[in-house]
């Protein structure tokens, strides 16, 4: 008995201490980046079109474009061996610290370090700064595009950190669901699905109160900024996230998860939910 409670005495210790020791912020400031930007094991990805990326991004920075790698055709994630390849390819192994950035929407930044985290991988923040050609940051930066050695990334898929229509549809009245769309939708005013509207007893936290508009692009908010914007929200239920296809809630998933709430994204998002008369929806605008 004194053997089995060692046992599970050390393995849970061991998951805690693996779980706290992350060497990198979620949210990685200008000058986190600029003290590590000479780490060989630095993996900095630039999430922007293959435009953008050639006319001038953050130098070492790996272009992968974000609507193209990180959605299948039903704007679903991709396939496992599709994202293996992808991020062996990008440079990234179990030894890297990886930073993900694009234009300032940050969606595409974070879906990256939503579907990062989902393989296992816990070394990885998104930049604090939109980047574009016209961003003045005290940063280096190149036109030449960067061609990384393959490295091998190995998955661990975490299922807490992804939800599917069916654990969605029984988790209504029983977690917290949380829509990232723009009022609007949630409203149902617009839509990009058949169906407008939101799924039942859903909040309205669109993420673009994650970050704020400046002169010099757009900015991720403090941690204290965004505990104050989700102060409201219970941190004794669990917490499901959706949008119209999954990026807007990885960026919500992100600031959730910073401030201590156990959350997932429902990866079909309204794209699945909104397009299938089998589930319900409440629409305010026919309310």
């Amino acid at each position: 008995m004194k053997f089995i409670k060692l046992f599970f005495l050390l393995f849970f210790s061991i998951n805690i201490l693996f779980a706290s020791n992350k060497n990198i912020p979620a949210i990685v400031s200008l000058d986190w980046l600029k003290t590590n930007f000479d780490d060989p094991n630095l993996v900095i990805i630039d999430l922007r079109t293959s435009e953008d990326y050639k006319e001038l991004h953050i130098k070492n920075a790996v272009n992968v474009p974000g609507l193209k790698s990180l959605f299948d055709d039903k704007f679903f994630m991709p396939k496992l061996d599709f994202l293996k390849d992808l991020f062996s390819n990008a440079g990234i192994d179990s030894n890297s610290k990886v930073v993900a950035y694009d234009n300032g929407d940050f969606i595409w930044a974070a879906r990256f370090y939503w579907i990062l985290e989902t393989f296992g991988h816990k070394e990885v923040g998104i930049f604090k700064y939109g980047f574009t050609k016209d961003t003045k940051l005290d940063i280096p930066t190149s036109n030449k595009i960067v061609k990384p050695s393959r490295k091998e990334f190995v998955p661990r898929i975490d299922n807490s950190k992804i939800e599917t229509k069916l654990g969605t549809l029984m988790s209504i009245g029983n977690k917290t669901i949380i829509d990232g769309r723009k009022e609007s939708h949630y409203q149902g005013k617009e839509s990009t699905a058949k169906r407008f509207g939101h799924i039942p007893s859903a909040q309205n936290y669109a993420c673009t109160q994650n970050y704020q508009v400046t002169q010099n692009g757009n900015v991720m908010k403090d941690i204290s900024q965004l505990k104050e914007v989700y102060k409201n929200i219970p941190k004794d239920k669990e917490i499901i996230l959706y949008c119209d296809g999954g990026a807007e809630a990885a960026l919500n998933f992100i600031v959730l998860e910073e401030l201590g709430y156990k959350v997932s994204v429902y990866d079909g998002s309204w794209t699945e939910w909104g397009n299938d008369s089998e589930v319900p929806i409440q629409n305010p605008s026919k309310e």
